[in-house]
């Protein structure tokens, strides 16, 4: 490519040079006003021929990378057609939070059949697995989610309909997720196997990301410990190597109890647990004002009563307060929890919280997301077909958004931000026990409700795969250079005892196994 465009250039310079010795000649002739046009508009045609030249060559040119690097590239590209199948497998099976024992089984066994060491039902959890291969240092770890969202089934279309109606579906991209982290792991092992790579790699299969929190309860059992770096994904509406935190969360569920009563006949003898989960609900709201606009407070009422003509004697809420920071979301659970007791007292009745679990912010890994960010710059943006962007274009229209269409360019590393919006992860806990190095890839247009059908219908065809095989790359190749640089891996871990300081990890758990739902054994 270089070579072609030095010799576009060496032609131009012979053409100007015969041209401006033909003008010079004509000098005698020609009067000094039209020579002089003659040649400025040669000198003008020349420095836009080396402008354009230039351009082309930089946008061309890719910097070289190792052969390992081009061997993991290759390998994803070799199971593209595989990885396809699987996702579209699990985006059709839609599984919700530890009931994804089907979409546990595809990434399980295809681990299984590549050569990895697959143990399974890890963490008292049936659908999680970690998958295993090599030996000795570094230990690399990966991380893969495949649980769907209930409710929010859909087709593969650009306009709203269930694929089968009241059924889950994949609105955070999670189908993607599992299959993209899976295959960059076998692209590294397939290494290992050959002798190229030195050290061992860990896939995790981490089932009910979105709801109750699977790594929590591979973190209380230990099961990262081992690891020197890990990394990790999300299907996203731009792509990016992500260096911003998430928010720190915890969810509790609080119990009324009262006295039922006939509604009409004799309702003084009741006392309502509806009215004190009424009350409750109202001091939540009121306290939103007073406090600070990083926090953000949920609920979602589970029970207030069954029938209108008897005053309840039962009802039940699950809140969720969430906050940039671990401290801050603590103050404010605390006293969100503590409300229950006075809507209790108001209602006379009797109360109960109970801890569901809670989630650490992201500890952010800036050399990490440095060594990723390059990695990317070298993939670029991702292309899309006129098709694509016309589905994309229907997705916006459908959703009230402007069409403008899909946003995969690599953009320059952010600076971290004190206090991020968004969501939140149970990869935060992860990154208090190991540097995570993190990646956002764009497998939906721009502007997209995410948690929504919208994004569901994504996945489920070439825009989401498109995101998905970007993102393997991204992850193998990033992977390489954690085994192929000891100081990379030193610098990753001196900034993860930096951030993390003195604070010792302990996940906010009760006591007792995961909340596997009865039936899903």
């Amino acid at each position: 490519m270089k070579k072609r465009c030095f010799l576009l250039l060496k032609f131009s310079l012979a053409i100007v040079y015969k041209t401006h010795s033909k003008n010079t000649s004509n000098n005698l002739v020609s009067s000094n006003h039209t020579t002089s046009y003659s040649y400025i508009m040669i000198r003008s045609g020349f420095l836009f021929t080396c402008v354009l030249l230039s351009t082309y060559l930089i946008a061309q040119e890719k910097p070289e990378i190792s052969v390992n690097k081009k061997s993991v590239l290759e390998a994803v590209i070799k199971q593209e057609k595989k990885m396809i199948t699987m996702s579209d497998q699990i985006w059709a099976l839609a599984e919700t939070a530890f009931e994804e024992k089907e979409s546990a089984k595809i990434l399980a066994d295809y681990a299984e059949s590549q050569g990895f060491t697959v143990q399974r039902g890890v963490a008292e959890m049936p659908t999680g697995f970690v998958a295993t291969y090599g030996s000795g240092k570094p230990v690399i770890g990966i991380l893969g989610e495949f649980d769907a969202l209930p409710g929010i089934s859909q087709k593969a279309q650009s306009t709203k309909e269930p694929l089968k109606k009241g059924a889950g579906g994949h609105g955070c991209g999670h189908n993607l997720f599992g299959v993209a982290s899976l295959s960059a792991a076998v692209a590294v092992k397939d290494l290992i196997a050959q002798g190229k790579l030195k050290g061992t790699v860990k896939f995790y299969g981490t089932p009910a990301e979105e709801k109750f929190f699977g790594k929590l309860f591979m973190a209380r059992k230990g099961l990262f410990n081992d690891l020197d770096v890990c990394l990790d994904w999300h299907p996203s509406a731009k792509t990016e190597a992500d260096v911003q935190s998430s928010l720190a969360l915890v969810d509790f569920i609080v119990e009324f109890n009262g006295q039922a009563a006939h509604a009409s006949a004799d309702p003084w003898n009741g006392r309502s647990a509806s009215d004190a989960l009424e009350l409750y609900t109202t001091g939540i709201n009121y306290l939103r004002e007073h406090i600070k606009p990083t926090v953000r407070i949920h609920y979602d009422i589970q029970r207030a009563g069954d029938v209108v003509n008897v005053v309840p004697d039962y009802s039940r809420i699950w809140v969720r307060v969430r906050d940039t920071k671990r401290e801050g979301m603590q103050e404010v659970w605390k006293r969100v929890e503590k409300m229950a007791e006075g809507a209790a007292i108001m209602a006379n009745v009797d109360y109960k919280t109970s801890l569901v679990s809670g989630l650490h912010e992201i500890l952010v890994n800036r050399a990490g997301g440095e060594a990723m960010q390059k990695n990317l710059e070298y993939l670029g943006d991702i292309t899309y077909t006129e098709k694509e962007i016309a589905f994309a274009h229907g997705i916006q229209e459908a959703t009230n958004k402007p069409k403008e269409g899909m946003d995969a360019k690599i953009k320059p590393l952010e600076e971290t931000k004190e206090h991020p919006g968004g969501g939140s992860t149970d990869v935060g806990d992860v990154s208090w026990l190991v540097p995570v190095v993190r990646l956002g890839v764009t497998t939906a247009p721009k502007g997209t409700p995410w948690h929504s059908w919208a994004v569901v219908a994504c996945g489920g065809m070439s825009i989401g795969h498109k995101g998905m095989i970007q993102a393997s790359k991204a992850l193998a190749m990033t992977m390489v250079d954690f085994y192929d640089n000891k100081e990379l891996v030193e610098k990753v871990k001196t900034e993860f005892k930096e951030r993390k300081g003195d604070y010792q990890y302990k996940a906010i758990l009760p006591d007792g196994p995961p909340p596997i739902p009865i039936g899903s054994n």
